[in-house]
């Protein structure tokens, strides 16, 4: 009890030396409010605070947080209004200019600014533009790969009038059996290799013109006939050899040239179809005289011309009107028989004979700068108001002028309208250029003109284009628009497509079709530095898309077409012809046809690229090339074999040999096939002596060893598996032998390394077997355990043998500078483990 009462008064004592301290030592007054009171003032200044705005009160509460931290809130205010809120990259204000220095740091700055925005900007603009002009020329290139593999696989899905399907129907029968090319197709695959043939015996080269007309006549088809007809005449013409085909093209002399036999064909087709007319009206036309234009002319009018023409001036010539007389004769090319007309109507032609004289004298029926003026300045004020449309006519094509005519009331057909503008198509400076007149300037027809006319103001619709194909392929390859015009009539089915082709391959082979410089453009493209309106032909597309169709079944006749290719170079010089032929073994996979064979003996049997009498062995490198970025390594072997490149083939054959050697060898398998084939390259080379680089070789050879310790492994064949391993001294059985199976290891390839981790864990679990086996051999017949003891020395000592291999595969899986999978060195130091 005294105890307890001592603690109460040392409490007493202390609290009353804390009331002193309080009222003597501190500037708080003391508080002499009742607990009641106390409640009450705090709960009339909650009810002050509470009254405040919301900001307000927010910044109460913030000052009574911050404030018991020692932070002033109304200075860190101001503090950061003072603040400047300028973005990185704003451009400073300028300030005073008295201050020279900030002034330059300022402009120094904005500089700097305004360069990096630009850059940004330049960037991400450059980046854009490179990224859809990628993704344009990747589509571009699937769009003409979906095009080709549609016209190849199909003729059917574009889409022609019954009149064009039946156009050369007599044609387009198609062979039964295996070939998926028609008779008309098949005929001239004939003619092409018999062409390819001439041309790589050597000597004076073939007329491949001469070959398709023969081929045309087989067939008896008028059309077909014409067609070639009209090639040769426009390809009759003399060529200056140059490698560029444009600029020669653009010549004046091989326009004019152009110009003169497409005039030539249309007057020659004329006279027979004027043959025709009068052989159909024989009676009516009574022919009779002296054969000739002149005679078939008056018979043709006796049968077309009826008897009273409104109009018609200046008389008659043996009771024909003169001016169609003579109109006719020039229509049929025939200048005489103008002449003779003239002649016996001179009375009444004025100075027509003089002007018809000088037209007669120059090939390209030209008249004189000074007659031709004087013969527009007659016209001009005498002909062109005249009611005779044949006189009208005859001096607009003598005089070539009003060339905006179409003399519709003589011109009936489209092929006399172009025969009209054909003449009166005008080269170099006009002769009324000297008199300054817009309208005699107006008033001359260029080829060009011409061309576009044609081409693009008329266009397709305006000639019912796919309703008569024939007539507007006629008119776009008699006025030298033979791109165009091929382009065309490749568009449509199989049976004009042919002959589109091979005018093609005629105009290449000839030097006069204009091709692009990108082997991706368009079939039909516009270089922007060529005059209008000349277009170029990607005429490797164009052999390209027609061979799609028969390649996978005559992959012989498409080889045939691409040696046509084999003087057109891509940018990295390689010939379009080897481009083809790598593409073509490719899809067709007919690798012996085309590229021969290897035989047992290690000759080549050739193919039937070996008739071209070219680069065999580069050529199929090439391929072999190709076929390796494509990843089709297998293929890329047999040709690398087949091409004698051996370091290739052992390359390629460690690539395909590493992923597989580990696996079991089922029937029918990747690696059945494989270790086929490699054993029959190793005991080829061998025989022949070929070997590759020492690396190649070398890891070729240890694959195939490690194949048969894997077949022994596979086959429980342990002892055999064992003996294997350890005569390729691949990893280490042995402590004294670690250092120099890790040393070794560093002189394998990779694909032997690859390969480690299953060499070690196939030998581990040898190792575990043999173990676990001889552990338990106690369960066998004494004579086993007789003969495992007089094998090993013993049981127990065998065992050891085998836990000191098994350390040393460890060890040396430990050392190896070479990252394996986890998995890997945890089973090997389990199965390790187990066995101590």
């Amino acid at each position: 009890m005294e105890s307890i009462a001592g603690g109460f008064g040392d409490l007493l004592r202390d609290a009353e030396q804390l009331t002193a301290d309080v009222d003597t030592g501190s500037e708080l007054p003391r508080v002499e409010q009742t607990l009641h009171q106390i409640m009450e003032t705090s709960q009339r200044l909650w009810t002050k605070t509470a009254q405040l705005g919301t900001s307000e009160a927010a910044d109460v509460k913030a000052s009574i947080l911050l404030g018991s931290k020692g932070l002033d809130i109304p200075r860190i205010s101001q503090r950061l209004e003072t603040l400047s809120a300028v973005k990185t990259y704003e451009p400073l204000e300028p300030i005073a200019d008295t201050d020279i220095q900030g002034l330059l740091r300022n402009e120094r700055e904005n500089a700097l600014l305004a360069v990096i925005e630009e850059t940004k900007r330049n960037t991400r603009l450059e980046t854009e533009q490179r990224f859809w002009q990628s993704k344009q020329n990747e589509w571009e290139v699937e769009k003409q790969r979906i095009l080709n593999t549609l016209i190849g696989s199909s003729s059917e899905l574009i889409d022609v009038s019954a009149e064009t399907s039946n156009l050369f129907s007599d044609v387009s029968t198609r062979i039964e059996g295996r070939s998926a090319m028609d008779s008309m197709e098949m005929a001239y695959a004939r003619q092409v290799y018999i062409y390819n043939d001439k041309v790589v015996k050597g000597g004076m080269k073939p007329n491949l013109i001469s070959l398709f007309e023969e081929m045309a006549q087989q067939f008896e088809d008028k059309r077909i006939e014409d067609f070639w007809a009209m090639v040769r005449e426009m390809s009759s013409v003399p060529m200056t050899i140059s490698s560029d085909s444009v600029s020669v093209r653009t010549e004046e002399n091989l326009q004019m040239a152009f110009i003169r036999q497409g005039r030539k064909f249309l007057e020659h087709s004329y006279i027979e179809y004027i043959s025709n007319i009068i052989g159909d009206n024989l009676r009516q036309a009574r022919l009779g005289g002296v054969p000739g234009v002149y005679q078939l002319v008056k018979g043709f009018l006796k049968v077309k011309l009826p008897a009273a023409v409104p109009g018609l001036e200046d008389g008659l010539v043996e009771g024909l009107p003169v001016w169609p007389v003579i109109y006719y004769c020039i229509r049929c090319g025939d200048l005489d028989a103008a002449k003779i007309t003239t002649r016996k109507a001179a009375q009444g032609l004025g100075e027509f004979s003089e002007y018809l004289e000088e037209y007669m004298q120059n090939e390209d029926r030209r008249l004189s700068p000074s007659t031709e003026t004087k013969l527009r300045l007659h016209n001009r004020r005498a002909v062109r108001n005249s009611t005779d449309p044949f006189k009208r006519a005859v001096y607009c094509l003598l005089g070539r002028c009003d060339t905006m005519d179409n003399h519709a009331e003589v011109c009936e057909k489209t092929e006399d309208y172009l025969w009209l503008k054909l003449s009166q198509v005008q080269f170099g400076e006009s002769p009324s250029s000297s008199s300054s007149s817009s309208q005699a300037s107006s008033d001359r027809l260029t080829l060009q003109q011409l061309q576009t006319t044609l081409l693009e103001e008329y266009g397709e619709s305006h000639f019912s284009a796919h309703q008569n194909p024939y007539l507007y392929f006629k008119i776009l390859f008699l006025s030298a628009q033979f791109e165009a015009a091929i382009e065309f009539l490749s568009r449509h089915d199989s049976g004009l497509r042919s002959h589109a082709v091979h005018a093609a391959i005629v105009l290449h082979e000839l030097g006069l079709l204009a091709l692009p410089g990108n082997i991706q453009a368009q079939l039909l493209s516009r270089d922007p530095q060529d005059p209008l309106p000349m277009h170029r032909l990607n005429f490797v597309r164009l052999i390209s898309m027609y061979t799609s169709k028969f390649e996978s079944t005559d992959p012989r006749e498409a080889l045939q077409y691409f040696y046509l290719l084999r003087n057109l170079r891509d940018t990295s010089e390689k010939s379009y012809f080897v481009r083809c032929l790598s593409e073509l073994v490719i899809e067709t996979r007919e690798f012996e046809t085309l590229l021969g064979r290897r035989e047992r003996d290690g000759a080549r049997r050739p193919g039937a690229v070996d008739k071209f009498q070219v680069d065999t062995q580069s050529i199929i490198e090439t391929v072999a090339m190709d076929t390796e970025t494509k990843g089709l390594f297998e293929d890329a072997l047999k040709l690398y074999d087949l091409a004698g490149n051996t370091d290739k083939v052992l390359e390629l054959m460690t690539r395909l040999l590493s992923p597989i050697i580990a696996s079991s060898n089922s029937p029918q398998s990747n690696r059945e096939r494989l270790q086929a084939l490699s054993i029959s390259i190793a005991e080829r080379y061998q025989s022949k002596g070929l070997t590759g680089s020492p690396a190649n070789t070398k890891s070729f050879y240890l694959l195939l060893d490690l194949m048969t310790f894997f077949d022994a492994y596979h086959n429980r064949d342990l002892d055999r598996a064992l003996t294997t391993i350890s005569q390729l001294q691949l990893i280490a059985l042995s402590p004294e032998s670690v250092d120099d199976r890790v040393h070794g290891f560093k002189q394998y390839t990779d694909e032997i390394r690859r390969t480690l981790p299953d060499v070690l864990l196939a030998t581990m679990t040898i190792l575990y077997t043999k173990y676990r086996s001889c552990r338990s051999s106690g369960t066998q017949s004494p004579q086993a355990r007789a003969g495992q003891r007089h094998e090993n020395g013993g049981k127990e000592s065998f065992l050891a043998h085998l836990r000191k291999q098994a350390k040393a595969l460890i060890t040396f899986a430990g050392m190896l500078p070479y990252r394996m999978p986890g998995d890997t060195n945890a089973r090997l130091v389990q199965m390790e483990v187990l066995m101590n």
